[in-house]
């Protein structure tokens, strides 16, 4: 199939990109660049030994988006463009809504004019908000705290009404933990531009010396170490489960969870990291983040029964690949 992939460059998006060329499908990428570097293209056409077409372009441009229909067979869509900063959305809720809602319309507008029917949607576990662990798809969504989430929920409802009144159309849902790790060959991984809102990234360059010292948001949370707890996937596992969705689709509208139903301390992977890589991670304490929750972790069983999809990398590989990529990048 020829699929177009928003965000590709991106961190998720890029490892999708090769899960998908590995698998034969032709792919038009579309990424504005706000938080990914050009120079990941060719490393995904280095790692597949295929290429690829690019557009830099803003997904919310209707204009750019009907040029890209226009000119290519577009079979499928996944949709990774979006700003993913719980606090950042926070502080800038009018960006956050505007950009992740808007981009959404505009793409399954542009499927409805040019007739495609598949569509995956890269969705959060933060739609959950404060429901009690493991989180199940079927669980009534909670008022997430954070505009980015309200962002997921309200883009999942347009693609939800959306297939009601175009029952032909294949809508998926992939609603996922939190994405750590790199490709295994170091040449892809979390790459942020300025300085990364995620744990991992963060870590890595605290290991390489880049940053002083990792600010753990909070040891007061009723968890046994204090410290938040989160499902962490790698990175490939959950590409493929993008692949999965992709090829598995059935007209409807489906949900589903992508993690590996294991919540992890934030103090147990910092311990980790340290552990297998050989490395030491100074840390301070800090308050809790807005927006922040104590326990996200999956019930990713819906996942393994419709998708034949299951994680198969272990936190000790997320560790590694993650310190293999800081190491020979930047």
């Amino acid at each position: 199939m020829t699929i177009l992939v928003t965000g590709g460059i991106g961190f998720i998006g890029s490892h999708a990109c090769v899960s998908l060329l590995e698998r034969n499908h032709s792919l038009v990428i579309a990424d504005n660049l706000c938080n990914s570097k050009i120079e990941v293209l060719d490393r995904i056409k280095q790692i597949s030994g295929k290429d690829v077409v690019f557009y830099q372009m803003d997904v919310t441009d209707e204009a750019a988006l009907e040029t890209v229909f226009s000119l290519h067979a577009i079979e499928g869509v996944i949709h990774f463009a979006g700003l993913k900063a719980v606090g950042e959305s926070v502080e800038r809720p009018v960006r956050y809504y505007f950009n992740n809602t808007v981009s959404t319309m505009r793409l399954i507008q542009a499927c409805l004019k040019y007739k495609v029917r598949k569509f995956v949607f890269s969705s959060s576990a933060t739609v959950y908000g404060e429901n009690t662990v493991p989180f199940v798809e079927n669980m009534p969504l909670l008022p997430t705290s954070n505009p980015y989430g309200e962002t997921k929920k309200i883009s999942e409802r347009i693609l939800e009404d959306t297939w009601r009144a175009n029952p032909h159309l294949s809508v998926v849902c992939l609603r996922y933990f939190n994405p750590v790790g790199a490709h295994e060959s170091g040449w892809i991984g979390e790459d942020p531009n300025g300085m990364p809102n995620n744990l991992m990234p963060y870590m890595a360059q605290v290991a390489k010396g880049k940053r002083e010292y990792l600010r753990v948001f909070g040891n007061d949370y009723p968890t046994p170490d204090g410290t938040g707890i989160r499902d962490y996937i790698h990175v490939m596992d959950l590409a493929e489960g993008h692949v999965a969705a992709l090829e598995g689709l059935e007209e409807g509208f489906h949900v589903y969870n992508l993690g590996t139903g294991k919540g992890v301390s934030v103090l147990e992977l910092i311990h980790t990291f340290e552990r297998v890589n050989a490395v030491s991670i100074p840390y301070r304490i800090v308050s809790r983040r807005p927006g922040d929750i104590a326990e996200s972790y999956a019930d990713a069983s819906k996942a393994k029964r419709d998708l034949g999809w299951e994680t198969k990398r272990g936190l000790e590989e997320m560790c590694r690949d993650a310190w293999r990529f800081e190491r020979g990048n930047g």
